[in-house]
């Protein structure tokens, strides 16, 4: 059955749009001021996914049932953290969606990063660990090409800067020890911290991610530098280089 078309460029059969001054059908009104007082009352457990993406495709189409285009994107990319999580290009592949409807799933996105940055930035990080680890999950868990992120911390292990050092494939991601160890120096940081995703899901570390992590241990370490701690993100779990005995 194909869907309808929610936004220009889309493809699919669609309902006649709303003409000019014609009012929103009384079902459709009537079901986002159910949702909308839902969500009010019981917060965000009170949805589910389908229905909190409603919520949000709410303001990027103001005049259309957006139920049938939340389960499409939920069938397509699993769940509400992967859908705002999810490259544009691809979000566009969907049928109904449009600039309007990536905008509006991008901003949660961004709005969800910001929220998890701003309780582990300028504050110690060792005392805020869960916050650390809930940040990474946030801005790393649900990509889908490989990441590899630099936490530099000063001599309090306060973190200072928190930076994308390089973007790789699905399974990969070039990591240069001089360039870190060069980063550090011009930051003055005292210590770092690895991040790194793994976009299968699994944060088993490879024989590449043992050896490429000793390697900076070893610069860093001549350099006078701590290497905290190595953590590679999963979908739903992260893996911790200090904890496994690997530092």
């Amino acid at each position: 059955m194909p869907l309808p078309l929610f936004e220009n460029g889309g493809s699919g059969s669609m309902a006649q749009p709303l003409q000019p001054g014609e009012k929103l059908p009384s079902y459709i009104s009537d079901h986002r001021q159910r949702l909308r007082r839902r969500f009010l009352d019981g917060g965000p457990d009170a949805l589910p996914d389908y229905e909190m993406l409603e919520l949000v495709l709410f303001r990027a189409i103001p005049r259309q049932d957006v139920k049938p285009l939340a389960h499409a994107l939920l069938q397509r990319f699993g769940d509400f953290n992967t859908v705002i999580s999810a490259p544009a290009t691809r979000l566009q592949q969907v049928a109904g969606v449009g600039p309007s409807v990536v905008c509006e799933l991008k901003l949660v996105e961004a709005a969800a990063h910001r929220l998890a940055r701003a309780r582990v930035l300028q504050r110690p990080v060792l005392a805020s660990w869960d916050a650390l680890l809930a940040y990474c999950q946030t801005t790393m868990a649900h990509r889908e090409t490989e990441q590899f992120r630099l936490l530099f911390l000063d001599r309090k292990n306060t973190l200072i800067a928190d930076e994308a050092q390089a973007t790789g494939t699905v399974d990969h991601v070039p990591v240069y020890p001089r360039e870190v160890m060069k980063r550090a120096l011009e930051l003055n940081a005292s210590a770092l911290i690895l991040v790194h995703n793994h976009p299968s899901g699994d944060p088993t570390p490879s024989d590449g991610d043992i050896a490429m992590t000793h390697q900076i241990e070893h610069a860093a370490q001549v350099l006078g530098i701590v290497l905290h701690d190595h953590l590679i993100i999963g979908k739903s779990r992260e893996i911790s280089f200090r904890a496994e005995g690997l530092l």
